[in-house]
């Protein structure tokens, strides 16, 4: 504590002292996980400075263009948490297979599922972009750990996080028992806790989706949206405004701060190519999703739970509609009316 200001260090270990038997393990991997998102935060600020923008001429596991921010912030992760001794093996949404811990470190008991710069698509135009990550508890061989150790539903979760490289730094953590916010201080390099138990607002004015999928939505979202943009003439009787930074991070963000929901839902252009949803439900929604239940909102695909999903897959991708509860719940209601009336 510096002045009064609880630091995210202190916050981490006085966690840890409410849990009987905890070893600290956990704390220090949290604190690695902290070091990395400081690191990619300097680089993230620097930008153009230190020659990071711009395309890698390489491509991802889903054949999506690499930044050198993607490939470089990949590599940060890797190489602040692989010798610590606390993971067992970590997955990136940058590569294919999992990272098994290189043999001359240490092996621990946890999983680390992350995605090192989440909207690095905005990366070149200034644009917030973040980090998102997961923490699991290894159940297997945790000395030579597969894909199939990582396969666990969202509820597994012991730990999720994204760091929002914005304006600011913040860090947003959740371990189960409430969602805390962190901004980076830049004189002293260190999280100091500024949101304490962040709570999303059951109702919203806001939402976020990306109109150019329009024509291809299905109706239960295409219905939920004309009913926003209807505004006070509409059934809603309430104007809402449109949002779409096309950064998960800043979108969930906003939402923590002000409420609001987020769709990226299923619609027929997926389903024609054999899609399951556009985000990936180990590096994106579960951790997301475990932030905003935790804040009092709700996240679901619009037929099931997120978090319940069992995972099938390293990279699979699901739909996400999340924020608040009443917003999401009127959402899901309305595929349930829609599927009802289809199957009648």
């Amino acid at each position: 504590m510096r002045d009064g200001r609880i630091t995210i260090t202190q916050f981490i270990i006085e966690e840890q002292r409410r849990i009987e038997g905890a070893t600290g393990d956990f704390t220090s991997l949290l604190n690695d996980v902290v070091t990395a998102c400081k690191e990619i935060s300097n680089l993230v600020n620097h930008g153009a400075l230190i020659d990071v923008l711009g395309q890698a001429g390489t491509e991802n596991v889903q054949g999506e263009d690499q930044k050198k921010l993607d490939v470089i912030s990949n590599d940060v992760f890797l190489k602040t948490n692989e010798w610590s001794g606390h993971l067992a093996a970590m997955a990136s949404e940058e590569m294919e297979e999992i990272y098994p811990i290189p043999r001359q470190y240490p092996r621990g008991k946890y999983l680390l599922t992350f995605d090192p710069l989440d909207g690095s698509s905005n990366i070149d135009v200034n644009v917030s972009v973040g980090t998102i990550f997961s923490i699991l508890r290894c159940k297997g061989a945790c000395q030579d750990p597969g894909a199939g150790d990582f396969l666990q539903a969202g509820t597994e979760q012991i730990c999720a996080g994204y760091a929002l490289y914005g304006p600011s730094t913040m860090m947003v953590l959740t371990t189960g028992n409430g969602v805390n916010g962190f901004t980076l201080d830049q004189n002293i390099g260190e999280f100091i806790l500024t949101h304490p138990n962040l709570t999303i607002p059951a109702e919203t004015r806001e939402f976020a989706i990306n109109t150019s999928n329009m024509r291809f939505w299905e109706p239960p979202v295409k219905r939920y949206v004309d009913e926003c943009l209807s505004g006070t003439t509409g059934d809603r009787d309430k104007d809402f405004n449109m949002r779409w930074v096309a950064s998960m991070v800043a979108e969930v963000h906003r939402i923590l701060t002000r409420g609001g929901i987020f769709l990226y839902p299923m619609d027929e252009k997926m389903k024609a190519s054999g899609g399951t949803g556009k985000l990936r439900l180990m590096y994106e929604a579960n951790p997301m999703s475990f932030i905003v239940e935790q804040a009092g909102g709700m996240s679901s695909t619009g037929r099931e739970r997120i978090m319940e999903l069992q995972p099938s897959e390293l990279h699979q991708r699901v739909p996400v509609i999340l924020g608040s509860k009443q917003e999401v719940e009127r959402v899901v209601e309305y595929h349930k009316e829609h599927d009802t009336n289809a199957a009648a």
